[in-house]
């Protein structure tokens, strides 16, 4: 076998369409291009968004009002009572917490809210606790402290300015 004897097999390649080479050619006077109108003509250019008159799709939705705040902090929450059933006499972290499968992780924030009862003291070290949290706490005898009230705001957790100036 030579070089000039090898041919693709059949239906592999197929002959370039002629357009506009007369009628006699199956692709003469519009060439495939239909009658008139704007994609009959040389570079035609339809944006994507144009819907043929029709009101388009992203202008028919509703529109997204309000906006995102890049600074929220997603806590995982955990309540009081949640709390009196874990029978520790260690300082609650976010560790201890993740331990005991309250939260997903111990990377994750944690905020710690009302609900429920406390009857044994405990002390707490998490990054939020709400004001019904805390009065529950002191209530039974226990201490908390949050993790972020000193970097946030400025103060201490006792009041006192922790900047310098």
């Amino acid at each position: 076998m030579k070089l000039h004897e090898l041919n693709s097999p059949g239906g592999a390649t197929k002959n370039r369409k002629r357009v506009g080479r007369g009628t006699g050619s199956g692709h003469g006077t519009f060439s495939g291009r239909g009658q008139k109108g704007q994609k009959a003509r040389t570079a035609p250019h339809i944006h994507p968004y144009f819907e043929g008159g029709q009101l388009p799709l992203s202008r028919r939705l509703p529109h997204k009002r309000g906006f995102a705040n890049i600074f929220r902090v997603e806590y995982d929450v955990v309540n009081v009572g949640a709390l009196a059933d874990l029978v520790t006499d260690e300082e609650i972290t976010p560790e201890l917490l993740a331990a005991a499968g309250l939260i997903s992780g111990p990377e994750v924030p944690v905020k710690v809210l009302g609900n429920g009862d406390l009857a044994t003291a405990l002390k707490v070290r998490v990054h939020r606790l709400s004001a019904s949290a805390k009065d529950k706490i002191t209530a039974a005898g226990g201490s908390f402290e949050e993790m972020w009230a000193a970097s946030e705001s400025g103060k201490a957790a006792d009041g006192s300015s922790t900047t310098e100036g």
